[in-house]
């Protein structure tokens, strides 16, 4: 067997191997104990078959996620550009209600989402092409859960393991691309009643039509890009707060209404 071949078979067993705990909910050490040489390229490559492994139970993609879009969040792990992530059709809430059965340690964010009506590719893709290829602007909250021990990893791990993905709520009311500027959208994030976190839109790469173009320039270098239908979280507004059974989690978005979480068994 050649040395690529080993190579995938390597890959597709760690990936395997990551979607067994990503569907039990349960906790396993970092990949990179085990494979110190892993390439974020590999880590990628682990991810798409993860997710493969999914789609193969009769599950569906349907969307994209960016993490690390804050510059300070970059710096913090070492790297110059964001990551990202896959979502999936089991992996959205319908109804604003998190069990935890599942679940090992989630925490929740506040995002802005965009909904493609045109396919987005290339690596010169620009903000005059996202706005013309967004059918509609969402506000949302993004449910993540590292499912390494203590939430540790490093930039490999964390991308092998779907950068976290986990769940997805989406707001009722859709916006036009034009409503407002997204830049200026001020977040306020309270849990049972206490004020924890606030932010505003331009913590996203400075505003989250740039973390889309981010993207499509990304997969683009993958040989991937985004589809029509999809839906984009564009990156964490706020740092994420950890939640627990009981708790009750209201976000404030400015002009756009507010999203509310309950946590239960």
């Amino acid at each position: 067997m050649q040395f690529k071949e080993v190579r995938r078979v390597n890959l597709q067993q760690i990936a395997k191997h990551i979607d067994f705990h990503q569907q039990n909910g349960t906790e396993m050490d970092k990949i990179t104990i085990e494979y110190p040489s892993l390439h974020v390229d590999d880590a990628y490559e682990i991810q798409r078959l993860s997710i493969e492994e999914a789609i193969a139970r009769g599950d569906e993609l349907i969307g994209m996620k960016m993490g690390l879009t804050s510059v300070a969040k970059q710096k913090s792990v070492g790297v110059e550009e964001a990551i990202y992530g896959r979502l999936t059709r089991s992996m959205e809430l319908m109804e604003p209600t998190l069990g935890m059965k599942g679940l090992i340690h989630p925490r929740v964010e506040p995002e802005i989402a965009f909904v493609l009506k045109k396919d987005l590719e290339g690596e010169n893709v620009t903000v005059r092409d996202v706005w013309a290829a967004t059918e509609c602007v969402i506000p949302a909250l993004e449910v993540i859960d590292s499912r390494y021990k203590n939430f540790s990893f490093t930039l490999e791990d964390v991308v092998a393991d779907n950068a976290s993905s986990t769940k997805f709520l989406l707001g009722y009311q859709a916006y036009s691309p034009y409503h407002t500027q997204w830049d200026q959208i001020k977040v306020e994030m309270f849990r049972n009643g206490e004020l924890v976190q606030e932010g505003v839109g331009a913590a996203v790469l400075d505003h989250p039509v740039r973390s889309v173009v981010e993207l499509v320039k990304m997969l683009s270098r993958r040989g991937e890009s985004l589809k029509a239908g999809m839906v984009i979280f564009t990156g964490a507004i706020t740092e994420a707060i950890n939640v627990y059974e009981g708790d009750q989690i209201e976000v404030k978005f400015d002009q756009l209404g507010i999203l509310s979480l309950k946590v239960e068994e």
